[in-house]
């Protein structure tokens, strides 16, 4: 595989998501630039960056390793999420342009046709998207560059079960782009607060050994499985 070398760190790192590199395992310059077809100088500076990220850890006599996260840092990423996502939405219904504006309302109604559909892992892939379109609609650089993170780090220490009620589910997307697109802060907050609560409980811990087969639960992080009051934040 050839990659351009400024992509050397995405693939890197969708390969660590994926579980192409597993956890602990050695990452040398040399069979990762031949992997990815570049040198070793962005393969070196790939690594530099996702360390500094958490996905690699430098290792005496090792090297660069793929990091082995506890179930403790797992919990403290959802945490973080029920944290900065509502703040996200609300910076973006300050912040928001037209052309994000165009693109969330066109992912909620693909989202919720797919939904009424019964169209499981393209709904996933739609609700990344929109996720990330949230994100950065928010106009900070640094708190985009934050949420994307943690979507990335979440996708690699958990597996998202399937949505229970996907209907429901992007219904809260479409009010959360209302109160967006009104530049309703407070709501948006609130929404996405109730919507990334909810959907808490559907993460499973992939981390070896631990929590297999139930939902993710920690210490500090609370957990609902009741579906958000659209009459409530509409009126």
């Amino acid at each position: 595989m050839r990659i351009p070398a400024h992509s050397v760190c995405t693939a890197i790192r969708d390969d660590i998501v994926a579980g192409v590199h597993e956890r602990g395992t050695r990452l040398t310059e040399e069979l990762l630039a031949r992997r990815y077809g570049v040198s070793r100088v962005p393969v070196r500076e790939a690594l530099r960056t996702l360390e500094a990220e958490g996905f690699v850890v430098t290792r005496r006599h090792a090297g660069a390793c793929v990091a082995e996260p506890t179930e403790q840092e797992a919990a403290d990423l959802l945490e973080m999420r029920l944290l900065l996502e509502p703040l996200g939405a609300a910076r973006a219904a300050q912040r928001r342009t037209e052309a994000h504006l165009k693109v969330l309302r066109g992912l909620v109604r693909l989202g919720q046709e797919r939904a009424r559909r019964g169209y499981g892992e393209e709904l996933r892939s739609l609700g990344g998207w929109f996720h990330e379109t949230l994100a950065q609609a928010c106009g900070s650089a640094a708190l985009t560059t934050t949420l994307t993170q943690l979507r990335h780090k979440i996708a690699w220490m958990y597996a998202l079960d399937p949505l229970p009620a996907p209907v429901e589910t992007w219904a809260e997307h479409g009010a959360i782009v209302d109160a967006v697109a009104r530049g309703d802060g407070e709501r948006a907050r609130q929404v996405t607060a109730l919507h990334t609560e909810r959907s808490t409980v559907l993460y499973r811990l992939r981390i070896p050994g631990q929590n297999r087969g139930g939902a993710a639960r920690a210490d500090g992080v609370r957990t609902s499985q009741h579906a958000v009051n659209m009459n409530g934040l509409r009126n």
